[in-house]
């Protein structure tokens, strides 16, 4: 009689899809001399930051998600000319995400389903973010990204300046030893609920060496050793339905991070809690952070703004036609000209303000 073989590997897996290795993607869009200076000269100036080395205030600003490369860099051009004027106080960074975690269903990212039609083409959503982000780095801007998927930045770190833990990843062992190896600074978001023991705990942890299973350049497994980033700070974004970037709890925060044996760095997300979800309350949260910072404060050293070209954000329509230029397909933004008076504004406000927050 012949015994049947019962499956018990692989039971929900559908299909195994090659996926090119990193070395193949960044081949076939290399990054070029001009760009590996640009990246290395940018994350320079944001370690500079976080020693205390330049007064100046990082800004990491841009849409909540990049879907349309072509108004992705019409934004990056009109920031780039932006982030010249203000360079004396602030150093601008544009926010590149292209990968969306979910807190159920929903679009995951422009890598994840480029086309937006459940075609989940992601070997050719990571070529094209490869692609964006290199043009993005020409014009001159630094570029940030939120890590999710803990093999991408294989294929796109290179031209990254600053990354972000988001709250739901950084209690995440995985993301945390992730970051442990990570060419740039990272700022870790506090939990969903507020807590900030979280993004504590994983500044600690990402600052020293681990080992764990990954995949090198050329996609084979290996066991990825890591010597462990000293660049970790605290990203305030509000959680349990309320904000904390208030004098207060920004207090709390460098209370909590000299108890930790912690620089105090804390970057100030003017979005999620602590806008209460509203793109229209994330100026006065940042002239909140800009008065603070003109009354003295010396921890905060950054703050993240979702904006894009038109306010607020829209669904993604059946017929990707009727998709509005420069809105916002996921959490929702501040306009333009909002962008442009909010930037000048810290600007002038600053000048002049920041000198004495160098170190010695």
């Amino acid at each position: 009689m012949t015994i049947p073989v019962m499956p018990v590997d692989d039971i929900n897996i559908e299909s195994f899809d090659l996926m090119p290795p990193p070395v193949d993607i960044r081949t076939q869009v290399p990054i070029t001399e001009n760009a590996i200076a640009n990246v290395i000269s940018h994350r320079r100036a944001l370690c500079d930051i976080l020693d205390r080395k330049d007064p100046r205030l990082f800004v990491v600003i841009g849409p909540c998600s990049i879907h349309d490369p072509v108004a992705g860099l019409d934004y990056a051009e009109r920031l780039a000319r932006l982030a010249a004027k203000v360079s004396e106080t602030l150093f601008v960074v544009m926010r590149v995400y292209f990968e969306k975690p979910r807190t159920a269903i929903g679009w995951k990212g422009y890598i994840n389903d480029p086309y937006m039609d459940d075609s989940f083409r992601i070997d050719e959503g990571m070529v094209k973010a490869r692609e964006f982000l290199l043009k993005v780095v020409e014009l001159g801007l630094p570029t940030a990204t939120e890590a999710l998927d803990p093999l991408a930045p294989q294929y796109l770190g290179d031209l990254i300046s600053w990354t972000a833990i988001g709250a739901r990843t950084s209690e995440s062992q995985t993301h945390r030893e992730m970051a442990s190896g990570l060419s740039t600074p990272v700022g870790f978001k506090n939990g969903t609920d507020g807590d900030l023991e979280v993004a504590i705990n994983a500044i600690v942890s990402a600052a020293n060496p681990h080992s764990f299973l990954g995949v090198n350049r050329y996609g084979r497994s290996a066991i990825i050793r890591t010597r462990g980033n000293p660049y970790g700070h605290v990203v305030l974004r509000g959680g349990g339905g309320r904000p904390n970037y208030d004098t207060v709890s920004v207090a709390l925060a460098e209370q909590a991070l000299a108890k930790a044996k912690l620089p105090q760095n804390i970057v100030v997300d003017c979005s999620h809690a602590n806008s209460f979800k509203k793109h229209d309350l994330q100026p006065a949260v940042l002239y909140d952070v800009v008065h603070q910072l003109r009354m003295g404060n010396r921890s905060i050293v950054g703050l993240m703004v979702e904006s894009f070209i038109e306010p607020g954000n829209q669904s993604i329509p059946a017929d990707r036609s009727k998709l509005k230029y420069g809105c916002s397909v996921t959490d929702a933004c501040i306009d333009w000209d909002t962008t442009e008076n909010v930037l000048l504004t810290a600007d002038r406000e600053l000048r002049g303000m920041l000198a004495a927050r160098t170190a010695g």
